[in-house]
């Protein structure tokens, strides 16, 4: 019987997938759950499982866009396994009881006669699969000079993040190229492309600037950043800090952490922060909710978890929907200063920027420290300027006197009553 495997909802207002990758070749026995394409939307990368065992036969070819229902491959059920799939269990208990030498010959003699001449005959080797040929596109690195390891040598998306560009490149150094060429969007780009726009052409945007000392930060991640690790497993970075920070602000400036629905301004008593990340597949938003609640190692934790889910195109579309409010650190790419686009249907962003030694005046002296440029995008329509600009004076306080991140006060007014 031939099974049809359709194309399942991945989430709510996603209408169509594009066929990333295929796990799986055509005529190939596949395992029952066992998963055989990567689908992409325009929020997250998910897998299609085989809802079956059985042969497979791929009716859509990678990289074209489907519909949520469509049927993009069928598994013929009345297939029976082959040999290989079916003996693994009975040669792992032959192979305890073999001698350890025997088995290392045969292996040998296995991978000399038959590997070979499976990376000769089958297409897929040296072959990118989409993603892989976007990033070594990207690079300007040759496929052919990349060696894969995915099944029968195919380049995997590992292989092209580890590929480094002094490699062979499209453009020879002597034979200046003139070539062109063209590219389909993905999913995920053309919607980001169209919520840019959207934020662009609908808020009343507006940008104000500040900056920080961040010597006190450094004093405290220098004092505490061992210990810090060796009790909860993570690294005291930058983004702890600013988290905190920009929690305890929107608390005190509701109208930042709220939005314009219709004709009405919807406030939040929570504050759940998107973290702009840089994925293999683009730029990535997922949230850390309830960051007001949330100790520094609690913090890490989560934009840790939350990165590496990121990196691996893991991330689900509830992590990335939600947020009241967005941080983006462009820093890490050397950014001095930007004005950074506001995340709808949120009203501000904060923007950091590149640590730099600068000289600054102290009690009357020239000295130097390390400051950085804050930005903060807002619209200007439920904000107001001198809102604006106080919460962004607010955040400046916070980091640069770190103890007032424990109840957004310093502690001696609290002791004096203040």
């Amino acid at each position: 019987m031939a099974l049809e495997l359709k194309i399942p909802s991945v989430g709510e207002s996603v209408t169509q997938v594009t066929i990333a990758q295929w796990l799986k070749e055509d005529g190939e026995y596949v395992e029952m759950d066992e998963a055989v394409a990567e689908l992409e939307s325009d929020k997250a990368t998910v897998e299609l499982n085989a809802e079956a065992g059985g042969t497979l036969k791929i009716l859509v070819e990678e990289g074209e866009d489907v519909e949520i229902g469509a049927v993009v491959a069928t598994i013929d059920t009345d297939a029976e396994a082959p040999e290989g799939s079916g003996e693994k269990e009975t040669e792992s208990s032959e192979e305890k009881a073999e001698p350890k030498k025997e088995e290392k010959v045969e292996q040998k003699a296995d991978t000399s006669t038959e590997k070979p001449q499976e990376s000769k005959s089958n297409y897929a080797t040296g072959t990118p699969s989409p993603a892989a040929g976007k990033i070594l596109a990207e690079k300007g690195i040759n496929p052919s000079a990349v060696k894969g390891t995915g099944k029968d040598g195919r380049i995997t998306k590992y292989d092209a993040l580890s590929a480094k560009a002094g490699m062979q490149s499209y453009a020879e150094a002597d034979e200046p190229s003139r070539e062109q060429r063209r590219e389909k969007m993905s999913n995920l780009r053309k919607t980001v492309s169209r919520r840019l726009v959207a934020a662009k052409n609908e808020t009343a945007m507006l940008t104000t600037f500040n900056e920080v000392n961040m010597q006190p930060i450094f004093d405290v991640r220098n004092k505490y950043k061992e210990q810090f690790k060796e009790t909860h497993g993570v690294s005291l970075g930058f983004m702890s800090f600013f988290t905190r920070a920009c929690a305890l602000a929107l608390q005190q400036f509701p109208a930042v952490n709220g939005f314009i629905d219709g004709e009405e301004v919807v406030y939040n008593d929570f504050v759940d922060v998107s973290i702009a990340v840089s994925g293999p597949k683009g730029l990535m938003v997922p949230v850390i909710r309830n960051a007001e609640n949330l100790t520094l190692w609690e913090i890490e934790s989560e934009v840790k978890r939350l990165a590496i889910k990121a990196r691996d195109g893991k991330l689900t579309i509830p992590e990335m929907t939600g947020g009241t409010f967005t941080i983006s650190n462009g820093g890490v790419f050397g950014s001095m200063m930007s004005t950074p686009i506001i995340n709808p249907p949120q009203s501000a962003i904060l923007g950091m920027h590149n640590i730099i030694e600068r000289p600054v005046v102290e009690n009357g002296n020239i000295v130097a420290r390390p400051m950085m440029y804050l930005a903060l995008s807002y619209d200007h329509r439920i904000i107001d300027g001198k809102e604006s600009v106080t919460f962004l004076v607010t955040i400046k306080n916070l980091l640069e006197n770190p103890e007032m991140l424990l109840s957004g006060k310093n502690p001696m007014d609290v002791l004096m009553g203040l």
